[in-house]
């Protein structure tokens, strides 16, 4: 499908900080991202902690309020508009399965609860889908009567999905929805969240650290770093040919099950911390990391431009090739 779903345009994100004697500065969580999602097609996001892959999901929701930018669905600019009506249409599945579920509500108040706030069902009803909904990720319909804090983590992440496709969203921001979770874990979820998608037509943003996992489900790939997208690409592409210095070093660090392969390989080890986002490097952002900086990445700021295929780039280095 070539549809756009969601599409996300100079999305910026600020958060103000008090210094001291009256003064305010600003987190630059997320600053000026750009980024378009077909419909049924999975786009997955990566970068180090802090570099406002997260952010950038909740602020597409607008649980975030953006400071600016615009965030357009099915053509329409939903960024100022009232997100009840739209919330039907795109739900989020949170990283961490015990603080985004109510300890003193039941399974089935949690997963109901979507249903009585967009009057889809009531009474049995609703019941029979949460009891629906249970099966569709792999649990019982009599786990609706007992309490988040008697299943374990992966169970959890189950009953977070299942309150996602309560409503039958066409849109789900996966944020880090493996992380929290046993490797063993990890594989039965997003199998899952394969079938689901195939099955609901589903179109997903995927935020996450897991690189390898990454690939496997994602359709284009953009890497984030310190509030900026600074590569996006198909899947494929991407980890086969990554251009940016530091999509390059991010896949270096990626384990290889073979000794053999994985002791001939260089690994790319960036030096120097994460600048802080409160005062965030003029110029390009990762020239402070990166072994091929050179005068202009001092002095002007890369643009994400396409050098072919669909291959987007954000560094000074591709006007040099």
């Amino acid at each position: 499908m070539n549809e756009v779903l969601i599409e996300v345009k100079n999305l910026k994100k600020y958060f103000s900080v008090k210094m001291g004697l009256g003064k305010k500065a600003y987190i630059k969580a997320v600053d000026d991202v750009s980024f378009f999602i077909k419909k049924g097609e999975t786009l997955g996001l990566v970068g180090e902690s802090g570099c406002g892959k997260s952010t950038t999901g909740r602020t597409i929701i607008r649980l975030y309020e953006p400071t600016s930018g615009q965030i357009i669905f099915k053509g329409e600019d939903i960024t100022k508009k009232d997100m009840l009506p739209y919330r039907k249409f795109m739900q989020m599945i949170f990283q961490d399965p015990y603080a985004s579920l109510n300890p003193r509500m039941t399974v089935g108040d949690i997963i109901g609860e979507p249903l009585e706030i967009h009057n889809i069902a009531k009474g049995n009803e609703k019941k029979e889908r949460v009891q629906e909904l249970l099966r569709l990720v792999g649990l019982s319909s009599e786990h609706a009567n007992r309490y988040p804090h008697e299943f374990s983590g992966g169970q959890r992440q189950r009953i977070g999905i299942a309150r996602a496709l309560a409503v039958e969203p066409e849109f789900i921001i996966c944020d880090e929805p493996i992380s929290a979770l046993d490797v063993s874990i990890q594989a039965q979820i997003v199998n899952m969240l394969e079938d689901l998608q195939q099955k609901f037509s589903l179109t997903y943003l995927f935020i996450a650290h897991d690189l390898s996992m990454v690939k496997h489900i994602s359709s284009r790939v953009g890497v984030m770093y310190l509030g900026k997208l600074v590569e996006l690409a198909e899947s494929n592409e991407l980890y086969s040919n990554p251009l940016h210095p530091y999509t390059q070093a991010l896949l270096s660090a990626i384990p290889i099950p073979d000794p053999k392969i994985s002791k001939e390989r260089t690994r790319i080890i960036l030096e120097g911390d994460v600048p802080s986002p409160l005062n965030p490097p003029i110029g390009c952002r990762f020239r402070t990391r990166c072994k091929y900086a050179f005068d202009r990445c001092k002095e002007e700021e890369p643009v994400l431009k396409d050098v072919g295929s669909g291959h987007y780039v954000a560094c000074h280095l591709m006007d040099r090739k």
